[in-house]
């Protein structure tokens, strides 16, 4: 256990049966882009710092909160149920337990992914482990649980730790790593720190990952040059989306191709917070330059392309969330993406989700959370 208030290792094993019940969910209200969209928000229930959320086949949700809870949330979020096996976490700065994403055939095999920052020699890393959803009654939990993938190497310093995950339609396994705060080794071949990795479900890596001759750790590696990337999708086309932080400015929505490099931190659209300038992407173009950049930042966490029917005219379009635009910002994608129109949330907007039934789930960040659920206004209920 550390001694400064502001770490903290966090076990993440509940008492057994421990039943958490919500407050009531409000009534609905209605939020109006700033291009006049009008959408009915609900908020359904409430977490301690949320940070990423997936949807069970039953309409169910499993839940992080930073400091080491995994919760089983019903499907109307009135009761919340802590699910135990979760590893240790380094809770701290951006650090503490992360994303939750299900295997693709999870009905068949049960089985989910967590992300999270550990301590170990050399610092704080990011881990992903992976273990078999048990739910028992009122004593869910995770079971053979191990650890098959980790940031390399561990370094000084709680933050940009990234760890978002998606599989893609082949069934292979993407995660985000980020740069944590280092810069020079998102262009580093021998660290898979500011990178998008490629992995097996198993964590195994793949023989056809585009750096098979640059060293053990290179082989994982499927991108580089990224700085902090907190989303990451596919779309109905099997293409890979991301968005990342940009230093002061330059935030960015990338298409993703294999091998590419993304050119962090040699090029930026923004500036370094000491106000000394970084190349624009336009001056190195053998760097893959952003599909949309946002200056001033929105500092984008969360992100799904949606499919659902419930917005109908929102079928192949992206969602992410903003932590300093208090923002869900709408974007289209293709050949020209562009930004569409912003939902002012009023607070910071961690994660971004469809549900089974197609409306769209947001996750507020911070102490108090709350999960908003959207409809088309005057549909709600």
């Amino acid at each position: 256990m550390f001694a400064t208030k502001t770490l903290k290792l966090f076990a993440g094993v509940p008492l057994a049966g421990a039943l958490l019940l919500t407050q009531p969910a409000m009534a609905a209200t209605t939020v109006t882009s700033d291009q006049g969209t009008k959408v009915a928000v609900e908020a359904v229930a409430s977490f301690d710092e949320p940070w990423a959320m997936t949807f069970l086949p039953d309409g169910s949700m499993l839940v992080t909160e930073k400091a080491g809870t995994l919760l089983h949330v019903s499907a109307d979020g009135k009761e919340k149920t802590p699910v135990a096996g979760v590893p240790a976490v380094a809770y701290g700065g951006q650090g503490g337990l992360a994303d939750v994403v299900l295997h693709p055939k999870f009905s068949e095999n049960h089985l989910v992914y967590i992300s999270f920052a550990e301590e170990g020699d050399g610092g704080y890393g990011g881990a992903l482990a992976r273990g078999k959803l048990v739910l028992d009654g009122d004593r869910p939990r995770l079971e053979g649980v191990k650890v098959i993938w980790r940031q390399e190497p561990k370094v000084s310093g709680m933050g940009q730790y990234a760890l978002r995950v998606a599989f893609g339609p082949d069934g292979m396994m993407f995660v985000t790593s980020g740069e944590r705060q280092k810069k020079t080794p998102a262009e580093e071949m021998d660290t898979n720190l500011g990178k998008i990795v490629r992995l097996h479900d198993d964590g195994s890596v793949p023989s056809d990952n585009p750096f098979q001759d640059k060293g053990e750790i290179a082989r994982e590696i499927w991108t580089l040059g990224h700085r902090n990337p907190l989303g990451i999708a596919f779309d109905a086309e099997g293409q890979l989306w991301e968005h990342e932080m940009g230093p002061r400015g330059g935030d960015e929505l990338n298409r993703i191709r294999a091998g590419a490099n993304y050119g962090w931190p040699v090029v930026s659209n923004g500036i370094n917070y000491d106000g000394s300038p970084i190349p624009d992407h336009d001056t190195r173009p053998e760097f893959q330059a952003p599909q949309i950049s946002w200056t001033p930042v929105i500092a984008p966490a969360g992100f799904v392309i949606y499919d659902g029917e419930v917005f109908p005219d929102w079928q192949g379009d992206g969602f992410i969330g903003g932590l300093r635009s208090q923002a869900l910002v709408h974007v289209s994608l293709g050949a020209k993406p562009k930004e569409i129109e912003r939902f002012p949330m009023g607070h910071r907007i961690r994660e971004v989700e469809q549900g089974p039934d197609g409306a769209l789930f947001l996750l507020e960040d911070g102490s108090g959370g709350r999960l908003l659920k959207l409809t088309p206004a005057g549909a709600a209920g």
